[in-house]
Formats: C-alpha cells, sequence, structure tokens
C-alpha cells in the first residue's frame, strides 16, 4: 500500500506550538508521515532573509508527541552536521521513536545558509559521498573505519545501536548524474521533487533507472517517493489563472484523491505532501483525500 505523509510547517511563521499540533493531527487523522525540512535561513540576491526552525531538534520534539506515525527529513543537509555525529543521532532518535524515523540525505543547494553559517559549500557532491560512506555503515551496521578528503571516522561505533535490523532507512533526493549514482549505491529510497500531476514523473524515472543498472542494481529495488504541491479547492471555486497546474494538484478532495491515485499506479511508495496553506482544515482535507485513495 501506498504511504502518504505531510511536510509540516517549520518556517518562522509557525510557533512550536502549532507545528506540533499540525503534526499530532496528521497522526490522529491517519496520514501514515511527517516531514520535516532542513534549512538554516533563505536569503535573497537583494538581502532579503526568511527564516526557519531547526529540523532535528523540532523532529526529537515531534518523536515523542507522536506515537505511530514515521518521521521523515525531506532532506538533511550532511554538510550542516559532522556525518558520523548525525549517525549516531540518527540511531538516537530512531530508538525514541520505537522505529519511525525516515532518514532522507541530502547535499545542500542554497550557498546564502553555507555562508552565514561558516560552512563550506565548495565540493558538494564530494563532500556528501564521503558522508554516505560514513553515515550508510554506521546506522546499518554500527561501525566504519574510513578516512576521507572531507570527513573521517576512525574506528567509529555507535554504542547503543539499532533497535531495527538495517537501521533506519536512508533516502536522498537527488537529479544529477552523479547524486543519483550515489543514490543508486547507498540508498534505500529515492525522492522526486516537487511535483503536481502525475504526468510530471515519468520524465524522472529514466535517469534514476540508469543509474541503477549503472551500479548493478535493480530499479525496483530502490523505493519511489514523491514529493507532491497541494492545493485544496472548494467545488465551483475560481482558481487564479496563474496557479501552476504542472507543479500544484489543485481540487477538491475527490480529485485530489484520484490524483493521488495516479501515483500509486504510476508505482510510487511514499508521496510526501507539501501543502500551500497550514491551516487544520487543509490538514484535514489531505487525510480525507489520503483515505478515499485507498479505497479506491
Amino acid at each position: 500500500m501506498m504511504k502518504i505523509g505531510v511536510a509540516l510547517p517549520i518556517n518562522e511563521q509557525s510557533s512550536y506550538e502549532e507545528i506540533r499540533a499540525r503534526g499530532v493531527q496528521a497522526e490522529e487523522e491517519g496520514l501514515d508521515s511527517i516531514w520535516f525540512f532542513d534549512h538554516l535561513l533563505f536569503r535573497e540576491p537583494d538581502g532579503a532573509t526568511r527564516g526557519i526552525w531547526e529540523c532535528w531538534t523540532l523532529m526529537s520534539a515531534l518523536a515523542e508527541a507522536t506515537k505511530r506515525v514515521e518521521l521523515g527529513t525531506l532532506v538533511l543537509c550532511t554538510a550542516f552536521r559532522n556525518p558520523a555525529i548525525l549517525a549516531k543521532m540518527a540511531v538516537t532518535l530512531d530508538t525514541i521513536s520505537k522505529g519511525r524515523l525516515i532518514l532522507g540525505l541530502g547535499a545542500g543547494w542554497h550557498q546564502p545558509e553555507f555562508d552565514a553559517f561558516g560552512l563550506p559549500f565548495d565540493h558538494l557532491a564530494g563532500r556528501f559521498e564521503e558522508a554516505l560512506k560514513i553515515i550508510a555503515p554506521l546506522v546499518r551496521e554500527g561501525k566504519v573505519d574510513f578516512e576521507g578528503k572531507y570527513y573521517s571516522a576512525k574506528n567509529c561505533e555507535i554504542i547503543p545501536g539499532n533497535i531495527r535490523a538495517g537501521g533506519p532507512p536512508i533516502l536522498v533526493g537527488a537529479s544529477r548524474p552523479r547524486m543519483l549514482e550515489l543514490t543508486a549505491r547507498y540508498a534505500d529510497m529515492w525522492n522526486a521533487c516537487w511535483l503536481g500531476p502525475v504526468q510530471g514523473l515519468e520524465p524522472r524515472l529514466k535517469p534514476v533507472q540508469e543509474a541503477c543498472q549503472k551500479v548493478g542494481r535493480k530499479p525496483e529495488d530502490l523505493g519511489l517517493t514523491v514529493g507532491i504541491n497541494v492545493r485544496f479547492s472548494e467545488p465551483g471555486e475560481q482558481i487564479a489563472p496563474d496557479a501552476d497546474r504542472e507543479r500544484v494538484i489543485v481540487g477538491t478532495v475527490d480529485e485530489v484523491a484520484q490524483a493521488l491515485h495516479g501515483y500509486k499506479l504510476a508505482g510510487a511508495q511514499h508521496l510526501i505532501c507539501h501543502l500551500h496553506t497550514a491551516e487544520s482544515e487543509h490538514f484535514r482535507k489531505l487525510a480525507q483525500a489520503a483515505q478515499r485513495c485507498r479505497e479506491l
């Protein structure tokens, strides 16, 4: 069965109480997962800056506030944290949540936040590859002995270790050839985002399938997850003509349910829905659409 989750609103406009309420609501209303973005700030070329809460701290709090939903990062930037310590954090949180963590990883892309927090922005793919060579064996086996150009983890062990065999699944969000090859080598899941109607998925699939074949992996062994934009409308409501129908699913609960079902037919295993508003009513509508999708 395809799982359906929702990205929580963790920007500066949302208080922790609001973020917690939406996470608990998602669980109570039957969604499968809640997801957290990992950024430090957003800065426009003109210097205008927008804020965001720190991903891991929020997720740790929601691990205690919820009991059933999976907790995913979309995606955790490996450049923000030492990879061996990140792996230890992941194993610890997976234990706290009783095996509910999905460890989404990425290399990062927004240079202003790297500059503002004193982080190197060079060789992102190379740094990411070394991070994966440390994180993957640590969360799966509890040990690694690695010396690289950017990172090292000499005779490193995680004690206490995993509570589930193989540790939390590793998800990678990637689209470029080298990153897709790393995904095929090290990840349990791949994420394509941000899409609207399912027609946008097929062009994304061929490159990752080719990457799997290049490293000798069956494409079907790499779990397919998709980030989608969703905007609910009322029956008869006129949506502004500038709405991007190619990148956003727009419709009523029933129409969104049909659109979600299209992804199930396309082979998606997990959808991460990004809503255009953090209002409780729209979280409720997403849960209704998810239930109707399951019934189709």
